[in-house]
């Protein structure tokens, strides 16, 4: 009876110190769309946003204030990322478009001219807020960068 009762000790041990162990791992940010493709939040150097013919993807990205995030068009047309709200792009930088482009700073997130099929543009938020845009070529695609401290 005293070997049964060591033995069934050790195989307790055994299983709450495997789950304990396996439990244990510090959970990861995704790094991929969500089951909804909604919103991502990326912990990583690289942000990207891909443009096509049915819109942005991700629709909704999470960064930090100082982080890049970058655009790529993969479409069959013209991607001109700019601050919401259409026409003017002043959400952002307080400009009207006609007031900041060309944006030869970079700091007034409009990209200022139109990205062809396979061209990006980046822009590097140094502003926490929830900053949405669209695409001044086609104004009815549209996304939201959250930019969090």
């Amino acid at each position: 009876m005293n070997k049964t009762f060591t033995i069934i000790l050790v195989l307790i041990i055994v299983v709450f110190g495997g789950y304990f162990i396996f439990n244990n791992q510090q959970a990861q940010a995704p790094a991929a769309e969500t089951e909804n493709g909604d919103v991502v939040t990326q912990n990583s150097a690289e942000n990207v946003v891909t443009y096509t013919d049915e819109g942005y993807s991700p629709n909704t990205l999470t960064v930090k204030v100082g982080d890049t995030v970058t655009w790529k068009n993969e479409s069959s047309s013209g991607m001109w990322t700019a601050s919401a709200m259409h026409p003017t792009h002043t959400t952002y930088s307080g400009t009207s478009l006609s007031e900041h482009c060309p944006d030869t700073a970079n700091t007034t997130f409009d990209e200022c001219t139109s990205a062809q099929p396979g061209e990006s543009w980046s822009f590097t938020f140094d502003k926490a807020g929830e900053w949405k845009y669209h695409n001044h070529v086609k104004a009815n695609h549209f996304g939201t960068i959250v930019v969090e401290e």
